[in-house]
């Protein structure tokens, strides 16, 4: 491949046999998120230092993408040369060896950089099989007008029960003026990562020691209908469709007085070119409730090379610059420093940052408080704060999710829900071997 000397590649160290190969097309596999967006915006700054490299995308919603990525994978298909995944498929994927190990970086990649629990998340065995895009945890976004218009304060650290009494007091529908806005749209990492923090808050757990499934204990029972009940009160309709992005588009256009989802919406939620309340927002630390194990998530997003790809030295080109400092600071330059892709790296939490992005304190302490190898008050034989990883997980979670987004439109109690919960992932643990 002919490539044009960089002093920017230059710089970040890649060699030129990493470089130099035949003209090829690298298929990218990504989510319809807005940091994901913009990386395929900016790629076009990779291509013209790579001109025999065309970068082909393949853009999905969140859900899709999974199904998508998971099938391929699984039947090594082959589809894709860069896959967006997160730190529930990475472990279990490089330990089947359907990915490529991240080895021989660049030094100027400099990988002590990256947060060692974001690190730890897509590593087995010490060896590390996904570069980290963004890093998010749980933070609760707030309307600072409404709440100081309702002589109401915000506490540092709210409980759920806070939030929704908060909730309450703001819900004004006739004014398309919502209490609380969060995820409805079933999925394992859509409405159940919102739910299992939740439920870790309020003191549950997925299963206990022996592996057996605890979703008909009264701690799920009271998640689950405090999160039912509260959306039916004080949520916007058709909240059951509602994922991360169409939350992030109710929130900018001021409908939510209070939402608890990804700290990365942190960037959009006061980009005054997509919210209409930029300037209205205020951050606070993820809801507890009787305990704050496990309250907010722990997760990045991030860029992994399958086994079967057939470019895979061009595909480790294109990671490496997406996930390096130096794309970093080309988004700073390009669109503003506070949106720079968040929670991967130490050196991104500079003092001009965490001034600049009001959200970025919050977002810091939450991933540093993460911990996902204690995700329950309660003891666990699994590791992972809004999902468990075991391969199981992840057709068990999307199935649960489906019965609470049904009774959260009303089609059945959320006790049946939950009994029927149990049922099913009984079930499948019964089939998958469990307890081991």
């Amino acid at each position: 491949m002919k490539i044009i000397p960089s002093a920017f590649f230059l710089s970040a160290g890649l060699s030129s046999a990493l470089l130099c190969q035949a003209a090829e097309t690298v298929t990218i596999a990504t989510v319809n998120n807005s940091d994901m967006i913009r990386m395929q915006r900016l790629s076009k700054t990779f291509e013209q230092l790579h001109p025999d490299v065309k970068l082909n995308w393949v853009v999905l919603e969140e859900n899709v993408l999974r199904q998508r990525l998971t099938t391929d994978i699984a039947t090594q298909g082959g589809q894709f040369d860069v896959l967006t995944i997160g730190t529930y498929e990475t472990p279990l994927w490089g330990a089947k060896h359907w990915l490529e190990p991240m080895k021989d970086l660049p030094a100027s990649y400099d990988l002590a950089d990256i947060f060692p629990s974001v690190r730890q998340g897509l590593s087995v065995n010490d060896t590390l099989y996904a570069l980290p895009f963004y890093g998010e945890s749980t933070i609760t976004y707030f309307r600072t007008d409404l709440f100081k218009d309702a002589g109401l304060i915000m506490p540092e650290h709210p409980t759920w029960t806070q939030l929704g009494e908060f909730a309450g007091k703001l819900h004004q529908p006739d004014k398309e003026q919502y209490g609380m806005c969060l995820r409805g749209k079933a999925g394992w990492g859509e409405n159940m990562a919102l739910l299992t923090t939740m439920s870790n808050a309020f003191g549950a757990r997925w299963f206990n020691e022996q592996w057996q499934p605890q979703l008909n204990e009264p701690e799920w029972t009271a998640a689950a209908n405090f999160y039912v009940n509260t959306l039916k009160q004080y949520g916007p309709p058709g909240v059951s469709s509602n994922g991360f992005n169409e939350t992030l588009a109710l929130f900018n256009s001021g409908k939510c007085a209070i939402w608890v989802d990804a700290s990365v919406a942190g960037s959009f939620i006061t980009d005054t070119t997509q919210s209409k309340v930029a300037d209205k927002v205020g951050f606070v630390a993820a809801p507890t409730q009787v305990t704050d194990k496990g309250s907010s998530w722990l997760y990045a997003w991030s860029l992994a090379i399958p086994a079967t790809s057939k470019h895979k030295e061009a595909a480790k080109a294109f990671v490496t610059w997406a996930t390096s400092k130096e794309y970093i600071q080309l988004v700073a330059e390009k669109d503003g420093i506070t949106n720079v892709p968040p929670g991967t790296r130490m050196s991104t939490y500079s003092d001009a940052y965490l001034q600049a992005a009001p959200f970025a304190g919050v977002t810091l302490k939450m991933m540093q408080n993460a911990d996902p190898a204690h995700p329950s008050v309660q003891p666990v034989p699994y590791v992972g704060i809004q999902y468990v990883t075991i391969p199981e997980f992840q057709a068990i979670g999307t199935s649960v999710g489906k019965l609470l987004s049904a009774a959260l439109t009303g089609q059945m109690p959320v006790e049946q829900a939950l009994a029927s919960a149990q049922q099913a992932t009984e079930r499948e643990m019964k089939r998958a071997g469990y307890p081991k």
